[in-house]
């Protein structure tokens, strides 16, 4: 036996009784005459203690030559510590060992295996199996696991049956750029990792399944950040003879669900908003509602009075924030600065400030008199004491550097607090996106996705005004999933693919076997997937998704630790018919 107890699961109960741990030197202090170790493993820390006086000479010499992160085995007695340590589930005892057994050596580790390691990201990612030992790398895949089981079980009291789908799938030309796999025995043809098991859940409708899930790899070869990693998981679902209203009254039970489990929320019903309204008052299609400083559109009060800027674009927008009337000239230019990065790309900032006093101060007060300014304060509901930011351009773009703005300035005032949820249902996507660089249309969502019933005609007449069937389910300021009702008779698939620029025989060859499954009587289904990497990093309090993986690769889509993506030999090239072209 390796051990009796865990290094967390001792206490005052237990003094006097003889025990077996196992685990990791986390730290030692030699006072010459008495040695202290903690031994560290999953569950916790315990203090062990070695006294020169009391201790077998043989094991007081061996405790004298291990070093952090040595994993040992000892046998030792608990007993009452003089010292307590109240942080410490174990801080009221230490073990006096008897037998101390060297399991294995350690080298120095390259950074410090504490919860505030001296390590950067890169290094920690590269010894990754050493970062997991750190008490919130640990505790954060713990967590992950602890909201995973709870997702299981829901899905699976609810009705719904966990189902396989294939890895080695075919490459579509929609959506992300896929992940390729080069097959030995089909010489010149490639499988395709997939973006989502999207087809095949709505084969298991067609095949009668019902409900559907499935907590699953999915893969895009797309550009990363700190919310997006090459592969990602996927908690995926499916019912049939289903409406919009039932799958958000049943997958908002799950998230209720979840905080009410996890975070001990009591479950409300989340707010819905249309993405012509969320576009409209936040800018962009997955607002983070915590906070206010919803957008005003100025251009009623502010064009026509003689400032170009204003005068010749399509939209002047702002919004009101609370608080900020005292900011400086040298913090002014610094949100005008920030603003201007390539990140966000605006021209520029107008700002306007509303004095204690009543009165206003602008950077436009030449162009604009104190009833004007006034009257933009009171459109965008501002107080004294605020400040108000106000951009102009085209449409779309100002939209979004307003909502960056936007959320930049919820940092500053705090107002995004990780400890606050306000999940959000966003619906009524248009169907269609129209893209000039191709000159054709491209499905918001994908090519499955249904358009609103009562706007089926229009596909015919005015594509560009259907809605989808479509709807996301959104958490402080970041997607989380999204799903619609699914075509699924052939006719509407059909033309929805000839909308999309298919001829009928690139259709065919694509997806062929849906379009002959939808002629075998394929029921109404619609369903919803959420990034679970994303909904656990929220839950944890965290944006970043990284430290919530256990492998996780870097910016540049690479696995240090293992080095990956690398060359393979010549001969595996051969066997797959392959052969690298040189950069010349």
């Amino acid at each position: 036996m390796l051990r009796t107890h865990t290094c967390g699961a001792l206490n005052e109960t237990h003094l006097g009784t003889e025990v077996v741990l196992s685990g990791w030197v986390h730290k030692l202090r030699d006072k010459g005459f008495i040695i202290w170790v903690d031994l560290r493993d999953r569950y916790g820390i315990t203090q062990l203690v070695f006294d020169e006086a009391r201790t077998p000479k043989f094991v007081f010499e061996q405790a004298q030559k291990i070093g952090r992160e040595f994993v040992i085995q000892i046998h030792g007695t608990v007993i009452e510590r003089e010292s307590k340590n109240p942080d410490l589930p174990t801080g009221a005892i230490e073990i006096f060992v008897k037998q101390l057994h060297l399991l294995n050596a350690a080298k120095t580790p390259p950074f410090t295996i504490e919860t505030d390691s001296d390590g950067g990201e890169e290094l920690r990612m590269e010894y990754r199996y050493l970062d997991i030992r750190r008490a919130p790398i640990r505790e954060n895949l713990m967590f992950r696991h602890k909201v995973t089981m709870a997702i299981r079980n829901y899905l699976s009291k609810a009705g719904f049956i966990d189902v396989e789908t294939p890895y080695l799938i075919k490459s579509t030309p929609e959506g992300a750029r896929d992940f390729v796999v080069p097959s030995r025995m089909n010489e010149g043809q490639f499988y395709a990792l997939p973006q989502s098991p999207q087809t095949f859940k709505q084969l298991l409708m067609v095949g009668g399944l019902d409900k559907y899930f499935q907590i699953v790899k999915c893969f895009r070869d797309e550009d990363l950040r700190a919310d997006r990693q090459p592969e990602f998981t996927q908690i995926d679902c499916e019912m049939s003879f289903v409406t919009q209203e039932d799958v958000l009254q049943e997958f908002e039970g799950l998230v209720q669900h979840l905080l009410k489990e996890i975070k001990g929320i009591a479950p409300q019903a989340f707010p819905r908003m249309t993405y012509a309204t969320a576009m409209e008052r936040y800018g962009n299609d997955k607002p983070d509602i915590r906070f206010g400083m919803e957008f005003g559109t100025l251009n009623d009060l502010a064009k026509g009075k003689g400032f170009q800027v204003f005068d010749a674009v399509e939209l002047v927008v702002g919004i009101a924030a609370p608080g900020l009337a005292d900011y400086s000239r040298k913090q002014l230019d610094g949100l005008i600065d920030w603003v201007k990065r390539p990140q966000v790309g605006a021209k520029g900032l107008v700002w306007v400030k509303c004095n204690a006093d009543g009165s206003f101060k602008s950077s436009v007060d030449k162009f604009f008199s104190a009833e004007d300014l006034s009257a933009w304060a009171a459109h965008l509901g501002a107080k004294a004491g605020d400040l108000l930011l106000v951009m102009a351009g085209d449409t779309t773009a100002t939209r979004t550097q307003l909502s960056a703005l936007r959320m930049h300035l919820g940092d500053i005032l705090g107002l995004r607090d990780p400890n606050v949820f306000a999940p959000l249902w966003v619906t009524d996507f248009p169907l269609l996106e129209w893209d000039e660089e191709s000159k054709r249309f491209h499905a918001m969502h994908h090519p499955f996705t249904a358009p609103k019933p009562e706007e089926l005609p229009l596909l015919d007449s005015a594509p560009e005004k259907v809605h989808a069937n479509a709807y996301d389910l959104v958490l402080n300021g970041n997607e989380i999933g999204g799903g619609s009702i699914r075509i699924h008779d052939a006719a509407t698939q059909s033309k929805m693919f000839d909308l999309l620029g298919f001829s009928p025989e690139e259709a065919k060859a694509q997806f062929g076997f849906l379009m002959n499954a939808f002629q075998y009587g394929a029921p109404p289904h619609g369903g919803i997937a959420f990034g679970l990497d994303r909904l656990v990093a929220l839950l944890g309090g965290k944006e970043i998704i990284r430290d919530f993986i256990a492998f996780p690769k870097n910016n540049n889509g690479r696995d240090v630790m293992i080095d990956a993506p690398a060359p393979i030999a010549p001969e595996q090239l051969d066997e797959l018919a392959l052969q690298l072209q040189s950069k010349t």
